[in-house]
Parts: structure tokens; C-alpha cells; sequence
């Protein structure tokens, strides 16, 4: 079975141009689970969720379908990164005390997954699911945004975006709930580093691939007059939304 690949030919501006989880997500997380010997960090990506578990396991199991989103994975010790779906987890039964999956859930055969999670995770392991959708900074600046991401960008959006914007509200989680604190998810970024983001958009690169043009491109200048100073640290924030259980 193939994968939907929307960021392999971007592994490496998506490494960059991503904003960072809040470190008391991992640590909450940590202190759910009933030890701190293995977590699998499913549909990896560049490492980024999987880098923050090594702070508080002993071992991290990375995994994603994309070689070359592994390839740019940042090595952290205590990661291992292999290139692998996440419905075929080459772990061992009841082997492990944490399941992440870091903006990567809607790519996922759900059912196919969650079986998985149910084999590897130990008694009492602890599952946790989450994604953030669109930012935001000002209304001025989120104007221009806003008609990147629907006006022109609309047409090349996967369909699996419509769950993040939803929270996964319509997707299954048949394992027992656990309300999760509220986790910030921000950055403070100058003009060059938020545009990074938007070009690490799937959208963007479909509608590259597509026009051979780059869309960001046709906004830069709107979002230089918003932006004001192109060197100001302007703070973005996302919304985030959080699904943790236990088997």
C-alpha cells in the first residue's frame, strides 16, 4: 500500500519552518504513562515531537513512510528514525509506554493504526493524538493569510486538511479519554522565517507542482506592507487540540 506523500519534497524547509510543541506537553505525557522506557513517535516527520520525548524515555522510535523526511530528521540521542508506516510498527508487543502522533493523524489508515497502538502499547500505555490548523497574528496580516490559504491556495489543499481545521473531531478514538491541560502552540518569528512556514504549506507545494509558481510569491508584497519592519519578531499563535487516552 502507498502512502500520500505531500512532504518529501520539502523535508528540509518543512524541518526549518515549523513552529515548536511546548515542552510541558511532553513532560504532562510523561507522567501519564506507566514507565519511561520506550515511546514510538508515529508519522515522525523531521523529529521534531520525537527529539522533545528523548528528554523523558529511554529510547524513542521514530518512524515515517518518507525516506526523505528521515533523511532531514534531527538526530537526537536516544532516537531511533526508521522509514516506516505507521500501520506496520515493527515494535514488539506490549512493548511500549507511549504513542504520539504529531500533525500526522490525518494521513493515517485509522483503524489499521489504532490496532497497532493497541498491540505495541503496554497495560495502562497511554495514546496521544494531535494537530493545530490555521495561525494567527493580526488582522492585518491574517488577511492576506486568509486569501493565500482559501482564494488561491483552496483548490490544492488535501482533503485530510478539512480534519485538522475540525480538531479530528469526526475521527474515531476508541480508547479511554483523558482531558488534556490546554498546551500553547507559538512562535515568534521575523517576515522571512513566517513565509518559510507558508511555503512549507502541502498546499504550496501541490500548487507548484501544478503552475510551476510559486503562490507565496504572489502575496510576498501584501504581506511585506503588513508585516511593517521585515526584521520585527512578530508572536503567531496556533490553536492546538490534543486527544490522549489509554488502552
Amino acid at each position: 500500500m502507498t502512502f500520500k506523500d505531500h512532504f518529501s519534497t520539502q523535508a528540509a524547509i518543512y524541518r526549518e519552518a515549523r513552529p515548536h510543541y511546548d515542552p510541558a506537553l511532553f513532560a504532562w505525557l510523561a507522567g501519564l504513562s506507566p514507565g519511561a522506557q520506550l515511546a514510538w513517535d508515529a508519522g515522525c516527520g523531521n523529529g521534531q515531537a520525537s527529539v522533545a520525548l528523548a528528554a523523558h524515555f529511554r529510547r524513542v522510535y521514530a518512524s515515517d513512510p518518507s525516506a526523505a523526511q528521515i533523511t532531514a530528521a534531527e538526530p537526537a540521542a536516544g532516537v531511533e528514525y526508521h522509514v516506516e508506516r505507521a500501520e506496520d510498527c515493527a515494535l514488539p508487543d506490549h512493548s511500549t509506554d507511549l504513542v504520539t502522533v504529531a500533525q500526522a493523524l490525518h494521513w493515517f489508515d485509522l483503524a489499521r493504526f489504532h490496532d497497532q497502538v493497541r498491540r505495541v502499547l503496554r497495560p495502562g500505555g497511554v495514546i496521544a493524538q494531535w494537530c493545530y490548523g490555521d495561525c494567527t497574528i493580526d488582522s492585518a496580516v491574517d488577511t492576506v493569510k486568509h486569501r493565500l490559504y482559501e482564494t488561491i491556495l483552496g483548490d490544492y489543499w488535501p482533503p485530510e486538511r478539512r480534519l485538522v481545521e475540525t480538531g479530528y473531531a469526526s475521527l474515531d478514538f476508541p480508547f479511554t479519554r483523558r482531558e488534556a491541560p490546554d498546551f500553547a502552540l507559538r512562535a515568534e518569528w521575523n517576515l522571512a522565517q513566517f513565509l518559510a512556514y507558508l511555503r512549507s504549506w502541502s498546499a504550496t507545494q501541490r500548487y507548484i507542482a501544478a503552475r510551476g509558481e510559486d503562490p507565496v510569491s504572489l502575496v510576498e508584497p501584501d504581506f511585506a506592507r503588513t508585516w511593517g519592519d521585515a526584521q520585527a519578531i512578530r508572536p503567531i499563535q496556533w490553536q492546538l487540540t490534543v486527544r490522549v487516552g489509554r488502552v
